[in-house]
């Protein structure tokens, strides 16, 4: 079994609008519902999880109605950050995952998934216990302690910009964060920091540019474009119709 847990707490002040970014309308449908198609067509998801806003929760449910979530099976809060969101989604599974049933968290503000993104996060975490999507870095970096100046080059070759979805089999995902509860380990961004600094090896499945993260208004003039691009490859014949749906 499989399971998508989506995070979707955040209040999303980068935006500054007064309607939290992951329930703003994109061509009058909610961001939040972009992402949550991708894995209601998708026939490796067996469930869908959502951690959200508290305040929020009807209003997701009556959206996933709306749109016909029909793999929408929990609904919890969030918390005060990245690392206690998915905890609770996390904890929220446990009666319902096994040892090696995979848990896929993915943010909700990432509404730009391609079917094969998730098919390949899948298989990798059944073949090694995680899946990151990520993608090597094409970009020059260089280190600095204050933004202004910087005063070492870093090899490119050495970076991978992990995104989401990660993949992870549900036991392994719990255990880290009972180790991390342990420790006293907190404020961790995303589960595959978490993991990292408990010591754990990662591995990495296919990502793209295309899958933008929603954080202010020019990354959501972005998304819009690309959903303007798939519109317009579809009139003209370039994608078969079941992709077009897929993606939209």
């Amino acid at each position: 079994m499989t399971i998508a847990l989506i995070l979707a707490g955040g209040h999303g002040s980068r935006t500054q609008q007064d309607v939290p970014k992951q329930f703003m309308n994109v061509y009058e449908k909610p961001l939040i519902i972009y992402t949550l198609e991708n894995f209601e067509r998708h026939p490796d998801i067996d469930g869908i999880a959502v951690v959200c806003l508290a305040g929020w929760h009807e209003i997701l449910k009556a959206y996933g109605r709306q749109y016909g979530i029909r793999k929408l099976k929990w609904v919890v809060d969030g918390g005060s950050d990245g690392q206690e969101s998915t905890r609770r989604g996390i904890e929220a599974l446990k009666d319902v995952c096994g040892e090696e049933d995979i848990v896929m968290v993915h943010d909700g503000i990432r509404p730009f998934l391609l079917p094969e993104i998730i098919s390949d996060a899948v298989s990798v975490c059944r073949r090694w216990g995680s899946g990151l999507s990520a993608v090597r870095c094409q970009e020059t970096i260089v280190r600095t302690k204050d933004g202004v100046q910087g005063h070492e080059s870093i090899d490119r070759q050495e970076i991978m910009r992990v995104q989401t979805p990660q993949a992870y089999t549900y036991g392994r995902a719990a255990r880290a964060f009972e180790e991390a509860k342990r420790r006293g380990i907190q404020g961790e961004v995303y589960i595959n920091t978490l993991m990292l600094r408990l010591g754990e090896k990662v591995y990495f499945s296919k990502g793209t540019e295309k899958n933008v993260k929603i954080t202010t208004m020019d990354d959501l003039e972005v998304f819009k474009a690309l959903l303007g691009t798939v519109r317009e490859d579809w009139v003209k014949g370039k994608r078969d119709e079941r992709t077009h749906a897929d993606l939209l």
